[in-house]
């Protein structure tokens, strides 16, 4: 279905079409956030195929490796949430495709046994053959992931061997399908694609359908970061799903949809993330915040150094570009100010587009109205007083709750308006809102009273 901004009533295809801008200084409520969408060089699994993972879920599948270790990393970090907001709900996992990548494999007498995937984590297998002792002619032909037995099948030749989640077995071409015991037998040349800035493209082109609110690059070519922000600004513009990019090194993109992170963070357990690796946090916090949630120094889990460390007049620098800071304090690393790259204010996009809470109650609001007409009003409800009706009870009920959580503040039903539109089969909605942003600056002046009395 179509959506995105307006400037005229010329639509072609229906949809819903919302704009925002600053004005001077069925059960309506408000929908569930949290995705976010990363491609990674991963070094298992398929391809250019996106994948749906649930915080929580076993890891094994996406990454061919658990959640300790350093390959998931990415994960691990994006799942943290911080002390005021959780992490996401989802995240959508895209492996680059690169070029160059090997399978790991190995050949045991007639059995050649070949990683499922390309990748170095295909090193890691080793296949064992042994006969059983209770039954002859039979063979029991292990899968060791790690040390681990993954998969155990027993047959009497190759042939009769079945793709596991880890391995294909074929016959070698001369080979009659005989099975030669053997105590482990690792397999070998796996090898990581290289990856590309159009390996990145073509994540964009894949990523497109899917619903998520923040997009993660963790790389530094200028390029991509670039593509990443168009993209962003496309898809909330044209197409009608309001999201954000999470990226380091990328204040010059100048919009409220791109995050830009300035600096890195050290861990408890020694480990130095670069700014690169930071927005993988970041991204998730972003992601798990809810519109009345700011991550105004909020707290970086198990983070205990902000690296490089910046002064305040290096970090007042960095926050005019539209910059993400981590600072220390107390002992603790926390964001600076919860702000996006946006530097460039006019009347229609006032300094509150710099503050991603506003953003969140702004996105919130398109995204669940885009969803809710999408779903119960387009070709199903009446263009006339009371089907107008409807459509502003909806926005008031949402908008109600949304007071209620302390998303917005002084809100009347009057300021909501559905008139006819131009056509026909359109109408046009006005809503005035005044979203509620986090106390950042506390000012306090303090009388010091001389008690001139002499005793």
């Amino acid at each position: 279905m179509a959506g995105g901004t307006w400037t005229s009533q010329n639509k072609i295809l229906p949809g819903v079409y919302i704009n925002t801008r600053s004005q001077g200084s069925a059960r309506a409520s408000v929908g569930e956030k949290g995705i976010v969408a990363i491609a990674e060089p991963l070094s298992w699994g398929p391809s250019g195929t996106m994948r749906e993972f649930t915080p929580g879920e076993e890891t094994v599948p996406y990454l061919g490796y658990d959640i300790t270790h350093s390959k998931a990393m990415f994960l691990r970090e994006m799942m943290k949430g911080s002390d005021v907001t959780d992490g996401p709900i989802q995240i959508l996992l895209y492996r680059l495709p690169g070029t160059g990548g090997a399978k790991a494999t190995a050949t045991v007498g007639d059995l050649v046994v070949t990683a499922l995937y390309d990748g170095v984590r295909g090193n890691d297998l080793t296949v064992m053959i042994s006969e059983d002792p209770d039954t002859e002619g039979v063979f029991d032909v292990s899968t060791v992931v790690d040390g681990t037995v993954a998969d155990q099948q027993s047959v009497t030749k190759t042939s009769e061997l079945k793709t596991n989640q880890w391995v294909s077995f074929s016959t070698v071409e001369s080979g009659e399908g005989t099975l030669t015991p053997t105590a482990g037998q690792a397999l070998t040349g796996g090898a990581d694609p290289k990856v590309s800035p159009g390996d990145h493209a073509a994540f964009l082109t894949a990523v497109e359908p899917f619903r998520f609110d923040i997009l993660v690059y963790d790389g530094s070519d200028k390029a991509t970061i670039q593509a990443y922000a168009a993209f962003v600004e496309r898809i909330s513009n044209r197409v009608g799903l309001k999201c954000q990019a999470v990226m380091a090194g990328a204040s010059d993109c100048n919009s409220e949809r791109v995050l830009s992170v300035n600096n890195g963070v050290k861990l408890s357990d020694g480990t130095v993330l670069t700014p690169q690796q930071a927005v993988w946090w970041l991204a998730g916090a972003e992601a798990g915040a809810r519109y009345h949630q700011s991550l105004t120094y909020a707290q970086y889990p198990g983070a205990v150094e902000a690296l490089p460390k910046r002064t305040d007049a290096e970090t007042e620098e960095a926050v005019k570009k539209g910059e993400i800071v981590f600072i220390d304090n107390f002992g603790t690393v926390k964001v600076c100010t919860d702000i996006n790259t946006l530097t460039s204010f006019t009347v229609d996009k006032g300094q509150e587009y710099s503050k991603n809470r506003v953003m969140r109650v702004l996105d919130q609001f398109c995204n669940d109205v885009y969803q809710q007409f999408s779903l119960y009003y387009i070709g199903k409800t009446d263009n006339d007083d009371n089907g107008r009706n409807l459509l502003k009870g909806w926005i008031v009920g949402y908008l109600s709750e949304m007071q209620a959580n302390g998303g917005i503040r002084d809100f009347d039903p009057e300021d909501v308006t559905v008139e006819q539109g131009n056509s026909v089969d359109s109408v046009l909605v006005n809503v005035a809102l005044q979203p509620v942003d986090s106390i950042e600056k506390i000012y306090i002046s303090v009388t010091v009273s001389v008690n001139t009395e002499t005793e």
